[in-house]
């Protein structure tokens, strides 16, 4: 399918795809980096998720 520029309005985004395309983009880039299957810890990390249980995040010191 052809998009053409002329019919593509710039000024409407749907984030939550474009957030979707980019975590796929990272996630697709951390396998293309390695030679053998990731880890559930490697892509918990990849897609910036934490497992259930981990404790909270740690924050930036003021």
């Amino acid at each position: 399918m052809l998009l053409r520029r002329q019919n593509l309005d710039l000024r409407v985004h749907d984030h939550a795809v474009l957030d979707e395309i980019e975590l796929y983009s990272e996630m697709l880039i951390a396998v293309a980096t390695t030679e053998r299957s990731l880890t559930t810890e490697e892509i918990d990390r990849v897609l910036g998720v934490r497992p259930e249980g981990t404790g909270r995040e740690s924050t930036p010191q003021e």
